[in-house]
């Protein structure tokens, strides 16, 4: 399949932005490269991320961050045991002229950080479902569109579960990545630390404008995939099914549930994103398991046997790979 001439100098352009983006985030967030790349990745790929790590590890701020990079419109949702949908969506209230008018909630922004997603009831969180799935929230009867772009970027405490309520499956399928953030190095921490303790203010500009994110969106699900790359994403979340024909011993042995379609469709986007931030025309396999491990850790669903002798998913999707 041959390649629009604009389409061409728009990858060539995308290697590009994407670097000075990332030059741009790096200004404030230190380390943290592989979550730094799979959050633009995500951005770039039309994609919801869900970040998990323990507290202080500048999740926050990383999301804050990227929106300033990207100059998108910003809202922090801090999700609490007594957060109401409303409370994000938004409510009718009656004005002076006694007609009822509709106060948007902070969900109408183009990128949203649901801080402590796991910490607020069912219902709330069940609230953000049509919101990433459709970008448009329904409310007394009528259906209102988000901002494009429009972006979840949701965190999660891995430790403290007491009084939480885990993200149910059907939801965290809705998140292209479940991205871990991982403790820095000691020379990342001793820069953290030089850097914030200081009376230093560093200004994050933005590199890219929301109609240029859409098009580069656009051009991820344009550019071409060879057939083979294609069987191989589909084998890839086929594998992790049980009971399937070719499911290797670990999943038959330690895996519940494997991963359903959405994840055959994540891994082929996600391929031609990182393609695509690497300055190339169409992915290849590497692509594919370079966003591997990050799609699937949060759509297998391990048995009793697993978490018995402490085989962790990572484990299991490193091996099939």
């Amino acid at each position: 399949m041959s390649i629009p001439s604009d389409d061409v100098r728009s990858v060539e352009q995308f290697g590009e932005r994407y670097r000075a983006l990332k030059q741009e985030v790096n200004k404030v967030i230190i380390g943290q490269d592989a979550a730094v790349d799979h959050v633009l990745l995500g951005i770039f790929s039309r994609g919801h991320c869900l970040l998990v790590g323990v507290p202080g590890l500048a999740k926050t701020l990383l999301v804050n961050t990227v929106a300033k990079a990207l100059g998108l419109s910003f809202s922090r949702i801090q999700f609490t045991p007594d957060l109401m949908p409303s409370d994000i969506i938004g409510s009718e209230i009656l004005g002076e002229d006694r007609k009822f008018r509709f106060i948007k909630g902070p969900l109408f922004a183009n990128i949203i950080l649901a801080d402590e997603i796991n910490r607020t009831p069912p219902k709330t969180q069940a609230a953000l479902l049509e919101a990433m799935q459709e970008r448009s929230v329904t409310t007394a009867g009528q259906t209102l569109p988000l901002p494009e772009p429009f972006f979840v970027l949701a965190t999660q405490n891995p430790i403290e579960q007491e009084g939480t309520y885990p993200l149910p499956e059907a939801q965290l399928d809705r998140f292209m990545f479940d991205i871990r953030v991982d403790y820095p190095s000691f020379q990342e921490e001793l820069a953290v630390v030089k850097a914030t303790t200081s009376d230093i203010q560093v200004k994050v500009q933005p590199v890219l404008t929301a109609e240029e994110i859409m098009h580069y969106q656009g051009l991820v699900r344009r550019i071409p995939v060879a057939d083979n790359v294609l069987e191989y994403a589909v084998r890839l979340a086929t594998r992790t099914r049980p009971g399937v024909n070719g499911a290797p011993a670990i999943i038959t042995d330690h895996v519940g549930w494997g991963a359903g379609p959405r994840a055959s469709q994540y891994l082929v986007v996600g391929a031609k994103a990182h393609a695509l931030a690497h300055g190339r025309f169409s992915p290849d396999i590497a692509d594919v398991q370079a966003v591997a491990l990050p799609i699937l850790r949060h759509r297998l669903v391990r048995n009793y046997k697993a978490e018995a002798e402490g085989v962790t998913v990572d484990r299991i999707v490193t091996e099939i790979l």
